[in-house]
């Protein structure tokens, strides 16, 4: 989508743009571009952004008991009446945006990534693999792909500006924010993956990992950004999912395998999706949202 001329940019990210709206807060807009390895696709997944954007309303309502959010509000009438005083958006640009976007509070973010794993899987299934050591912490032998761990692990990895995030140990996490911030960070992100996956599995998911962000706010450790979406997450349907085989996903993961079997060495520019990589992946997008929330897209703001 067209980036927004009448609000001041803060960032462009892989697939967000944040904005500053005045009065210490943000306008996040989610777009349809889609990563896979920290690299963006030129071709985007129809859509997703406001897949994105509702799933994380969602969270931020259903854990707001664990963490504060910083989210405000998605409603596009509201986000237009706050930043009218300040700023000017056109017609066509608030179009364009409803239901794309979250209205936020700026945060001081960690410099984390603050993932929470339960089953083994992706890069930690293939450290698993080579050193029996997931994030460098030590695992049971014999361990399978899609199994799940003893106990949910907090495995955090840096933010990295430009290419790839780097996995990192706990003890790492405590030298670049503290051993107090850090143990905030851990705790909550385990309450927090603990609540996100009993409601996934009413649903007959199971979260097999997934990431948040982490960022102070009035003082308070606070969940920014996204929240469980398909970007974020892995999301397996309970009842396919056989230890030791790749389990079908209702997120970005067919979309990596895909990318998988192609000549690329995960730096871009990226292979091209083809059009029933694209399709397939819109599709499941709307089905984790719809199957997880228990509400329609259609029902939440503005269009496809």
């Amino acid at each position: 989508m067209t980036m927004l001329t009448g609000v001041p940019l803060v960032h462009s990210g892989k697939v967000r743009e944040l904005y500053d709206v005045g009065d210490d807060l943000l306008l996040m807009v989610a777009s349809d571009r889609i990563s896979a390895f920290d690299v963006v696709f030129n071709e985007p997944i129809p859509g997703k952004g406001r897949v994105l954007t509702a799933m994380t309303a969602f969270w931020c309502e259903t854990l707001a008991d664990l963490a504060p959010g910083s989210m405000v509000t998605a409603d596009p009438a509201v986000i237009a009446s706050r930043i009218a005083d300040s700023f000017t958006l056109t017609p066509e640009e608030l179009e364009a945006i409803a239901g794309r976007a979250l209205l936020v509070r700026r945060a001081q973010m960690l410099p984390l990534e603050c993932i929470v794993r339960g089953y083994l899987a992706g890069q930690a299934y293939d450290e698993y693999r080579e050193k029996g050591t997931v994030h460098g912490t030590p695992l049971p032998p014999g361990l399978r792909l899609a199994e799940r761990l003893p106990q949910p692990m907090f495995t955090p990895s840096t933010k990295a500006m430009v290419g790839h995030d780097e996995n990192i140990d706990f003890a790492q996490a405590v030298a670049l924010v503290g051993e107090d911030m850090a143990t905030q960070a851990r705790d909550i992100s385990l309450s927090l993956f603990e609540r996100a996956s009993a409601v996934v599995a009413e649903a007959g998911f199971i979260l097999a990992d997934t990431k948040f962000e982490l960022g102070m706010v009035d003082g308070k450790l606070t969940l920014c950004d996204e929240v469980v979406t398909p970007d974020s997450s892995r999301l397996w349907p309970a009842d396919e999912v056989v230890p030791g085989e790749v389990p079908p996903a209702f997120d970005k993961q067919p979309l990596r395998d895909w990318a998988l079997t192609q000549s690329w060495d995960r730096r871009p520019p990226p292979p091209t999706l083809p059009p029933e990589v694209i399709e397939a992946t819109a599709e499941r997008y709307v089905a984790a949202y719809e199957r997880v929330t228990g509400r329609k897209l259609d029902d939440w703001f503005g269009s496809s």
